[in-house]
């Protein structure tokens, strides 16, 4: 292996380049302003006309630091000095060699960079290094071929350097690369290296020239096909004059006449007047025209100033909701005080927005439907669930292929008033992602001091909004962004009791189910038995979504039933009940048997808690999911072991967080429970909540879970048929809960007696009561803290004993 030259070490002027890597052998115009640089450049021809020179890493810099220049460079000679305007000074430099800043030297007014030489290393007869060195120069060779911006000369120029290492340096000085590029191939001090380097860059090269050859042929081929079909249409165009067939002119004034009747806002009407003049230039089978013709049909389909009459009556309102749905008095409060206000002033603009919040299957959607029959206003239901577009409500602009309006505008296109009554389903399922955050464009949709001038992508012009009335709907108000959920007046629609979903079906349900299918009410009959079985039995849900499906089934089984005979049986039956009118079907009265055959095993059985069983360690707590209310039992046990705490049932973190907290509040109060020192040291405990195969989480088990440590530690059973809602603290005290009513409404089905409640919850708690225990069946013992708790919860208080 021999280098070049030998290493040598210099003390130069340093001169900082913008974007610009200077190679050896190559020659390069600069025009130097900044002071340090006019400064170097003056000591540098005072001395040996030598001068360092660095590219910038950054070239924004411009009150350069060394440590801004990479650490390679080249060393440059100045040929030509020329003064130029403003002060600043045109050099022309030619690199001489490679060179390694080692350091630098501040000298008030320029850098001084202390530098070694950087000779090529190359081994003597590498036949790798010649096989390589004669591809770049094919490549090369194409390369120049192929490009129009480097002249030909350059290859014979290159063919009679000898040198390998500067016939390489000459190739990336006449080459199209990069920055970057160019300053890998100086750093590149090993030749085989740069040849490898030098040989990547120009087939990258290569391939951008062939690409953009390519490109441009084919627009050149487009422009052309372009041109023949313009003269084309030119010379049809001309025939249909003639001929007096001049449809697209036919069509333009068609388009004009329907824009004179639909007596657009001037804005909007300038705008439409815009784009038919655009289309009287455009080709009629172009695509432009095509997107020009859709949006003049957008505009005029829409509704500028139909307005639907309110039919606003507070006795019709109220009666209307009453028909529709049974029972939700409290919600149906709040909306006759929505529909009043606007009786009193037709035009609030500051009126709120209703959102709907409940489990799924209680009524929020055909309430919003029932709020718009109440008015007399046209209804739209826009379904939010999964949107992550924002151009699914503000559109799409027509720059894309396909563009649409967004939803909310499509929806006000097909009812035709500008008042109408918009449902945005489930508002709590929206998303986001890269494509924008549609929640941030329902805020100009739904707020009164934005939405008189809501602006679709696709229309590009305003749109009056303030005459709409929306109504939103949620499962989870947590999953409502908070910008939205703060403009918004919440309406919570808790679960149906049993009762209450006897009397829906009663009521509604099956009426309409009958109705569907065509049955007279003669002959069906659900005892009111059967219809418990299935509510208790066959559904488990805070609405009735499961309950009119499971109605539905046995209708359809009673229509089969009466259509198709018994096996066996003669088809005189059948074919006599297929030609009665349906008045005239026989009566099917509906037993429990037939009840199991045709809606099978019931999935739901209802589990009563024991009525006379003792238990130790065992209590029965509440909780609330989308499908309603539930008991959840919690099971506490204790093993000889070392003290440690399993948890098991599938808990979340905050579940796990109580289980602790209570073992915490068990330990402070060991004695004064009277219980053994070594209890905790010399006994392992094990938290298991039964069905592990349902995730559960939430604090509102932190009492049951304290009461079942309690009761195992203290051998004390648990009274029966008592559950217990709260969340503990390490201190003992009970925090209020939520989903009171569907845990009030579990332990009422599941036969408790008696419910432990915080506190807190008492005002809310006795509504509650009032409403789902008419006939006082259930005791609520509200309490504040955990000796209250036990006091009331176990056979014997554990603080008072023997």
């Amino acid at each position: 292996m021999t280098e070049k030259t030998e290493k040598k070490v210099h003390s130069l002027p340093l001169l900082p380049l913008k974007n610009i890597v200077l190679l050896p052998k190559s020659i390069v115009p600069l025009i130097i302003g900044r002071e340090r640089s006019i400064q170097a450049l003056k000591v540098a021809l005072d001395g040996n006309r030598e001068l360092c020179v660095a590219a910038q890493r950054d070239s924004l810099i411009e009150e350069v630091q060394p440590t801004d220049l990479f650490t390679v460079g080249a060393r440059a000679s100045i040929l030509q000095v020329m003064q130029a305007p403003k002060g600043a000074v045109k050099v022309l430099l030619e690199g001489i060699g490679r060179v390694k800043i080692l350091s630098s030297e501040d000298q008030n007014d320029l850098w001084l960079a202390n530098i070694a030489d950087l000779p090529t290393i190359e081994e003597e007869n590498d036949i790798e290094a010649q096989a390589l060195w004669r591809q770049v120069r094919s490549r090369y060779k194409q390369y120049v071929q192929i490009s129009n911006e480097i002249p030909s000369t350059i290859l014979a120029h290159v063919n009679n350097i000898n040198n390998v290492s500067d016939a390489a340096d000459t190739m990336a000085i006449h080459s199209g690369f990069s920055f970057q590029d160019r300053q890998a191939l100086l750093e590149s001090i090993n030749l085989k290296e740069r040849l490898h380097k030098l040989y990547g860059f120009i087939e990258r090269e290569i391939d951008i020239l062939k690409t953009e050859t390519r490109i441009r042929d084919q627009v050149q081929s487009q422009v052309e096909k372009n041109q023949r079909e313009y003269y084309l249409n030119e010379q049809i165009k001309a025939i249909h004059k003639e001929l007096g067939r001049d449809d697209m002119h036919a069509d333009l004034a068609a388009l004009r006449e329907r824009v004179i009747l639909a007596h657009l806002p001037e804005a909007v009407a300038q705008k439409v007047e815009r784009e038919i003049r655009r289309l009287e230039q455009m080709q009629p089978m172009s695509a432009e025209s095509t997107v020009s013709r859709t949006y003049i049909d957008w505009i005029l389909t829409l509704p500028w100033y139909q307005q639907a009459k309110d039919r606003i009556s507070l006795k019709q309102a109220e009666a209307q909701l009453d028909r529709d749905h049974y029972g939700l008095a409290k919600v149906k409060e709040r909306i006759l005080e929505f529909i009043a206000a606007k009786k009193f002033n037709p035009d609030l603009k500051r009126s709120p927005i209703l959102c709907l919040v409940g489990p799924p299957g209680v009524g929020k959607t055909s309430l919003a439907r029932s709020i718009a029959l109440a008015l007399g206003r046209e209804f739209v239901r826009i379904s939010l669930g999964g949107t992550h577009d924002e151009a699914e409500i503000r559109g799409h602009r027509r720059t894309y292929i396909g563009a649409m309006p967004g939803k909310i505008i499509q929806g006000l296109s097909t009812v035709k008033t500008v008042n109408p009554v918009i449902l945005l389903d489930e508002i709590d399922k929206l998303t986001n992602d890269t494509n924008g955050d549609p929640a941030a464009a329902l805020l100009e949709a739904l707020d009164p001091e934005q939405n008189k001038a809501f602006v679709d992508n696709f229309l590009e012009v305003g749109y009056d909004l303030s005459r709409v009335m929306f109504i939103t709907t949620a499962n989870h108000p947590e999953g409502i962004p908070y910008p939205l959920f703060d403009r918004m007046e919440i309406i919570n629609l808790s679960g149906y009791t049993a009762e209450e979903k006897m009397n829906i079906a009663q009521q509604h349900l099956i009426p309409k189910i009958l109705h569907e299918y065509g049955v007279h009410e003669k002959s069906f009959s659900l005892p009111k038995k059967i219809l418990q079985l299935i509510i208790n039995d066959y559904t488990k849900e805070a609405g009735v979504r499961q309950l009119e499906q499971k109605l539905a089934k046995m209708v359809r089984n009673v229509i089969r039933h009466i259509l198709v005979p018994k096996k066996g049986k003669k088809c005189a039956a059948s074919e006599a009940a297929n030609a009665a009118p349906i008045a005239e079907h026989p009566l099917v009265k509906i037993t429990e048997p037939q009840c199991h055959e045709w809606l099978g095993i019931p999935p739901f059985r209802m589990r009563q808690l024991e009525k006379t069983e003792i238990r130790v360690g065992r209590a029965v707590g509440l909780a609330w999911t989308e499908m309603g209310g539930d008991v959840l039992e919690v099971e506490a046990l204790a093993m000889p072991g070392k003290g440690e705490m399993t948890i098991t049932g599938q808990l979340g973190d905050v579940m796990r967080e109580s289980a602790q907290a209570a073992l915490s509040f068990v330990r402070s109060r060991s004695e004064r429970m009277g219980l053994a020192k070594n209890i905790f040291k010399d006994n392992d405990f094990h938290l298991h909540v039964p069905e592990g195969a349902t995730p559960k989480d939430g604090p509102s088990a932190g009492i049951t879970m304290c009461s079942a440590l309690v009761s195992v530690c203290t051998k004390i059973p648990l009274k029966t048929r008592v559950a217990m809602t709260g969340e503990i603290t390490l201190s003992g005290r009970v925090l209020p809960i939520g989903g009171l009513k569907e845990k009030l409404i579990a332990a009422q089905q599941y036969g408790a007696k008696t419910v432990l409640v915080p506190l807190e919850n008492r005002e809310e708690g006795i509504k509650i009561v009032e409403e789902i225990d008419k006939k006082g069946n259930l005791k609520i013992i509200y309490v504040n803290t955990m000796d209250e708790v036990l006091e009331n919860a176990l056979e014997q208080n554990p603080f008072v004993r023997a």
